[in-house]
């Protein structure tokens, strides 16, 4: 039902209020690259979406103007938010606090995509235990000089069989950009700290199966022409859009969830907003079961112990905003480093 220049939608049951549905926000999908679009795009994955989403704290990556327009990255609900969006308390490692969204329901979605929300951006705990995740993610960042096909390979030649070696179930999806994502479901028994130093194990095994194309370097400076496996996306308040998050590409590309078996010949930018909802219509959704099995990370504990003592691989950097943690190594670019010891050789 229009109402002015607004649009009142029925999402599971709730009413949802679109304004200016007409507003441009991807240009290159012209008039099916409105507002009403992308919210359309999400009541139509909404059950999907909200599987990816369900009880875990959710940022906002928000475009009111569209993705040419001025970007807002929202941790907090604005207060004047309907009766049905629900929230989650959440702490930053700096001590503040925000109350994030709590997805239950696709009217909640709704209604962030009516706010210009184009990507939504979730913990990888739940809201009932916020201090314990329940999944580790494994990201694969092309750098400069590589491509998807690079992440491409090292999710199917190394990341899968050190899958299947460990008897674990990941479950990949494309990032919506050049990057590959694959989740694991965890028991969460484990802290952050805990789970990053996992995520940090299972990085140096596949660097150290395709060092040729692998990087863990945490300084760009560093990385070279290799995919980085961002084990820091597994800290605290660290999030990566979710599954069947639309993406700021001018052909709202989507973060959509694969087989592994599809993973091979499927190309990141046929999968839109324009395209992704028939594609779930036809083949369902490749995470629909991601809840239903989880894994111990003790095999992964114990690798980080074995790097350490055999090796004397322990801590890596945390991202700059972070307070110094226990058992860090410095946090000083190498460059910068270099340059402090030529400057005081001597100390």
């Amino acid at each position: 039902m229009a109402a002015g220049n607004a649009v009142e939608l029925d999402v599971a049951g709730h009413s949802v209020r679109v304004s200016n549905p007409e507003k441009t926000y991807f240009p290159e999908l012209g008039e099916h690259g409105r507002k009403i679009d992308l919210v359309g795009y999400y009541v139509a994955v909404g059950e999907a979406i909200v599987r990816a989403l369900r009880d875990r704290p959710t940022y906002l990556q928000r475009f009111p103007d569209g993705i040419e327009g001025e970007e807002v990255y929202q941790k907090r609900v604005p207060p004047k938010a309907p009766d049905y969006v629900r929230t989650c308390r959440v702490t930053f490692p700096s001590g503040r606090h925000a109350d994030a969204l709590r997805v239950t329901s696709p009217a909640e979605v709704a209604w962030a995509a009516n706010l210009g929300t184009v990507t939504f951006h979730p913990w990888h705990a739940r809201c009932f235990d916020v201090d314990h995740p329940d999944e580790l993610r494994i990201d694969l960042d092309p750098q400069p000089g590589t491509s998807y096909a690079d992440a491409r390979r090292v999710a199917l030649e190394a990341v899968r069989p050190l899958l299947d070696e460990l008897g674990w179930v990941g479950y990949p999806k494309t990032s919506g950009g050049r990057g590959v994502h694959v989740y694991v479901r965890i028991e969460p028994r484990w802290t952050f700290r805990e789970v990053r130093g996992a995520a940090i194990a299972f990085a140096r095994e596949v660097e150290r199966r395709l060092p040729a194309l692998v990087t863990t370097k945490w300084w760009k400076e560093e990385r070279g022409e290799h995919v980085f496996v961002d084990y820091n996306q597994n800290a605290r308040d660290r999030t990566i859009a979710s599954a069947w998050s639309v993406r700021r590409h001018p052909r709202g590309t989507v973060s959509t969830p694969v087989t592994w078996e599809e993973l091979a010949d499927i190309e990141p930018q046929d999968l839109t907003l324009a395209t992704v909802p028939d594609r779930l219509s036809a083949l369902g959704d490749p995470h629909a079961g991601i809840d239903d099995l989880v894994h111990s990370l003790e095999p992964l504990l114990d690798w980080a112990e074995r790097d350490e003592a055999d090796r004397g691989l322990g801590d890596m950097p945390y991202p700059p905003n972070y307070p110094k943690m226990p058992g860090e190594p410095p946090r000083v670019q190498p460059s910068r480093a270099r340059r402090s010891t030529d400057d005081h050789p001597h100390g």
